[in-house]
Formats: C-alpha cells, sequence, structure tokens
C-alpha cells in the first residue's frame, strides 16, 4: 500500500492489478473512466506473455483480481508488474517524445528478454523434459 496520487492520506491497493497499472498511468484509482480500455489492454499483455510462456492464462475482471493470484507465490516473476504497466502504456497512451517513445520500446524489450529467460530457465528443468522416445512420458 501506498499514498493516494491526489491525497496522501488515502492508500492504494498495490496487490491490484488494475488498481496498481492506473497508478503506473498517472491515474487515480478512484477514477473509472477508462477501466474497461485499461483492462483489456491489461489482458492482451496476459494474453501476450502466456504466447511467450511467462506465467499461466489470465485475465482481469475488475480492481479485484490481484497480483497474489496471478504470481501464485512465484518471486521470480515479480518482473512482470513492471511489463505489464508499460505494455499497457505504450498501448493506452503512447509517449509522444520519440525519445521517450524509444526508452520506454527498450524497457518493455529488456523485461521480455529477462521473464522469458527466468520462464525458460524454470520450464527446461530436466524433471518438465518430454522423453518422447519413451511415448511422451516426462523424465519425472
Amino acid at each position: 500500500m501506498y499514498p493516494g496520487l491526489d491525497n496522501p492520506d488515502k492508500t492504494i491497493n498495490t496487490d491490484s492489478i488494475l488498481i496498481s497499472v492506473k497508478k503506473l498511468l498517472g491515474l487515480d484509482q478512484e477514477y473509472r473512466a477508462f477501466d474497461a480500455d485499461i483492462i483489456m489492454h491489461i489482458n492482451s499483455v496476459f494474453f501476450i506473455m502466456a504466447q511467450m510462456g511467462i506465467g499461466p492464462s489470465f485475465s482481469i475482471y475488475d480492481e479485484s483480481d490481484s497480483w497474489s493470484s496471478y504470481l501464485e507465490g512465484r518471486t521470480d516473476l515479480e518482473a512482470v508488474k513492471t511489463y505489464v504497466g508499460a505494455k499497457v502504456r505504450q498501448m493506452f497512451d503512447p509517449p509522444t517524445v520519440g525519445a521517450v517513445a524509444e526508452a520506454l520500446n527498450n524497457t518493455i524489450k529488456e523485461l521480455e528478454w529477462r521473464l522469458f529467460s527466468a520462464t525458460d530457465l524454470t520450464v527446461t528443468k530436466p524433471e518438465d523434459l518430454i522423453d518422447y522416445s519413451e511415448g511422451g512420458r516426462s523424465h519425472a
């Protein structure tokens, strides 16, 4: 939890995916005019990550959906919070200044590489490999 943007006495639920992404976009948690758009973009990013093999297939519907539900205790994927925020920013409110847009793109590319690498290391453990020579059973 951290102070609200417009009211230092108000706290923001940092476990809420929607609220934390809105905070990264500079929107107050109470401002709901763009919630449907932001949710659509967040779900698109979760789809992209699932196709990349990063995290489970996941969708959010409102501010009750949480990072802890998505991460399921995995601390090696904490960077997805920054990645989702950056990708949603790129889709919802892209920077108009070339240098800022380039910096955002570079951040996204680096996070994609790092998340993919972190996930790839966990997927390629010997017990996760499939031995096709024995009828498709795993090594475990």
